[in-house]
């Protein structure tokens, strides 16, 4: 059953021959099951036709014998009477015999000898009782069908036709002619095993047709599927064959067409990526040589600048932090084109991830800037011990709470680590000036900043998110944003225990609990 499931799900040939055996299933009993209706329906009715007109012409002739039989006694009359009916009856159109009951009709004038003859085969009782229900209210022909119950313990479907007759001075009798319909029984199961037979060889070469035709048109199909999935996998030669010049000759001229336009493209895009890759890195390189000379100059400008005009003095402190920015700037290009190569790599170690946070936050306080108090770490437990690479995770936290503690507005920050056996979750909460629901699409995309008009002197270098989202999915983890204009921002980053493994839950949802949608819109 499970792998009939499997076919059906990941098989388009399997789906469309059983749909076409079971609609051929469908129709082929339906109109199996009328013709069979209609053939039975023919042959009973003719049956019945037959029997009645010889049923009649019985009946007829055994009133005629009653006419003629008046100078006989009563009883010489019955069994005159009786025995008539049982020659006439086994002399019928074919050459199946006819059973005969001769019977006193109840309810009716008695007489002293009752008379009661049957063909002793059938038993008296096999009669319909509705049938004599009808005889007994009037004198005209009736019939119907049932089990004709022989005295052997044979029963066999038949047609008993009977009706009232009176002898004078004798009373009235009912006389009942059992007409067999073994034969038509034996015809109708005969068309029926034949249906059932034609049927199921009529399905079965509609299946093999099914086949044949789905086999020629999904084997393109599969050829096509296998080609697509070698490009995914870097190989750009595979084409598929045109062997006809038929519609699936057109969909394979079509699609080596389009191969071979993805390769060109993906060739193109490739060198110029590299030529990217090189260009930051060959820049970034470059920069850092001038860059050191500037360094030192503003060094020694910066520590003479008691000496000089409190202008030149700002002057050469706005200096010194335009420096340290322009490094960091550089910093981040070269990891960001470090992560477009491919080749940045991982240094997991063992280290306790709520230390390194209070150490972070901690960092923050040094020049008396950021009140550490502003920054709260809540945790179930004192430490979660997790293998990551401990620079990348710093760096994670770093830009998440230099974020925060941007748009924060002065109120408080809320760390919070909820550990399980597989997974870590730090959420970094604040309750600033947030986000809006449209920039949490946009919010890692590089050098993006929410407000474009806000003066570049604040915050960092607009790689920061983008840069903590590529090293949280370079653990296998990923990095959710919450956001609501007047309402804060929530950060939420979920890293595997064990560097390498993959999350399966989230133990911090994105959306804070202390958020309420209905209190949000009154």
């Amino acid at each position: 059953m499970n792998r009939l499931r499997r076919s059906l799900k990941h098989s388009l040939a399997t789906r469309v021959i059983l749909s076409t055996l079971f609609l051929s299933l469908t129709v082929v009993s339906l109109t199996g099951s009328a013709l069979y209706s209609r053939l039975a329906d023919g042959i009973l009715a003719t049956s019945l036709n037959s029997s009645l007109a010889e049923a009649r012409y019985t009946f007829f002739n055994a009133e005629y014998q009653v006419l003629a039989s008046q100078s006989m006694t009563v009883q010489a009359r019955k069994e005159a009477l009786a025995e008539f009916v049982v020659r006439t009856s086994t002399q019928g159109i074919n050459e199946e015999r006819r059973e005969v009951i001769f019977a006193k009709s109840p309810g009716g004038p008695t007489t002293a000898n009752s008379y009661e003859m049957s063909s002793n085969v059938i038993k008296n009782s096999s009669i319909p009782k509705d049938l004599r229900a009808q005889i007994k209210k009037d004198a005209k022909l009736h019939y119907a069908y049932g089990p004709a119950r022989y005295n052997n313990g044979e029963s066999i479907d038949s047609l008993f036709v009977g009706q009232r007759i009176i002898i004078p001075t004798g009373g009235r009798y009912e006389i009942y002619i059992i007409f067999s319909l073994k034969n038509q029984t034996a015809t109708v199961d005969l068309i029926k095993n034949s249906l059932l037979i034609t049927g199921i060889a009529l399905i079965f070469l509609i299946g093999l047709i099914t086949w044949l035709v789905v086999r020629q048109v999904v084997r393109p199909v599969r050829e096509a599927a296998r080609i697509a999935n070698q490009f995914t996998q870097g190989d750009f030669t595979q084409r598929m064959k045109v062997v006809s010049t038929d519609e699936m000759a057109t969909l394979a001229i079509s699609y080596n067409e389009m191969a071979l336009s993805i390769e060109e493209q993906i060739t193109r895009l490739e060198h110029l990526s590299r030529v990217q890759q090189r260009f930051v890195s060959d820049v970034t390189h470059e920069l850092r040589t001038p860059l050191t000379t500037l360094r030192m100059a503003s060094e020694v400008i910066h520590i003479q600048r008691s000496s000089f005009d409190p202008l030149v003095a700002r002057s050469s402190e706005l200096l010194v932090a335009q420096l340290d920015r322009f490094e960091r700037l550089l910093e981040d290009l070269l990891e960001v084109s470090r992560f477009d190569a491919e080749v940045a790599v991982l240094e997991p170690v063992d280290f306790d991830v709520i230390g390194l946070i209070n150490r972070c936050a901690a960092d923050f306080d040094m020049g008396g800037t950021v009140p550490t108090r502003d920054i709260q770490v809540e945790a179930d437990e004192e430490s979660v011990t997790i293998n990551a690479d401990i620079r990348r995770v710093e760096r994670i936290m770093r830009n998440l709470l230099s974020n925060a503690l941007d748009h924060a507005e002065g109120k408080k920050i809320l760390v919070n680590v909820v550990a399980t056996d597989t997974e870590v979750g730090i959420g970094v909460r604040d309750y600033g000036s947030g986000l809006d629901e449209s920039a949490l699409t946009r919010v890692f995309d590089r050098f993006w900043r929410e407000d474009p008009s806000r003066a570049r002197v604040r915050g960092g270098t607009g790689l920061g998110l983008s840069i903590a989202l590529e090293d949280a999915r370079l653990h296998n983890g990923e990095l959710d944003a919450w956001g609501r204009p007047n309402q804060g921002a929530h950060f939420v980053l979920t890293l595997p225990r064990k560097a390498g493994e993959l999350i399966n839950s989230r133990p911090i949802k994105a959306t804070p609990k202390d958020f309420h949608q209905e209190a949000f819109y009154q």
